[in-house]
């Protein structure tokens, strides 16, 4: 791994697929990154979604949803892997003024910078009775990358990469994410194509 790892950490970014990806998961996908290290990488595709609303998947768990907000928001395929697992993605859930959300919930993944990310139940125990984060992204499935394998993809010009914003993650129509990604890199569809260079 290059000594310069640091400076290319992509921790809380996004990876926005070129149009040369064919793969049928990660075609036109925009990725969030919650972990990239020496290691691998882990992130959620937040831009497919799934032939499933919430309110079904909180029937699936038995669990009662009453948020309205969300009992019409999509599950999405948060890629190839554990998907029969949820991941939520979510706002940094704070209790009391100044109390960090760590000990809130039983597996909570805080993404420096950014966003969290929980696999564990009480997540959706506390959506189901109303509470819970504001924002949130229920995914199946997470997408991993070994060691160095999203840098070799990344220099076959595979992805883009863009720091990431949430009002693209939480408020911006799903059919609309992809373009909205890579206009944070002042770029649209049509200018890409399959043989493109580093943006």
């Amino acid at each position: 791994m290059p000594a310069d790892f640091a400076l290319t950490n992509l921790t809380n970014h996004f990876l926005i697929a070129m149009p040369g990806l064919q793969d049928e998961m990660f075609s036109r996908s925009v990725v969030y990154v919650c972990e990239h290290s020496e290691r691998g990488t882990l992130g959620l595709v937040i831009n497919k979604p799934a032939d499933m609303l919430l309110k079904r998947l909180f029937e699936k768990v038995e669990l009662p949803l009453h948020r309205q907000d969300l009992s019409h928001a999509p599950v999405f395929q948060g890629g190839p892997l554990q998907t029969e697992r949820g991941f939520v993605l979510h706002e940094p859930f704070f209790v009391g003024v100044d109390k960090p959300s760590e000990a809130v919930y039983a597996s909570t993944m805080t993404i420096p910078g950014g966003l969290e990310m929980t696999t564990s139940k009480d997540v959706l125990e506390a959506l189901s009775s109303g509470g819970g984060p504001r924002k949130v992204l229920v995914s199946l499935g997470y997408a991993a990358w070994g060691e160095g394998q999203l840098e070799s993809e990344l220099s076959d010009n595979s992805w883009l990469t863009v720091a990431a914003d949430n009002t693209i993650i939480f408020d911006t129509p799903v059919a609309k994410r992809y373009e909205q990604a890579l206009q944070l890199l002042g770029l649209q569809a049509w200018m890409l194509s399959p043989q493109a260079g580093h943006a």
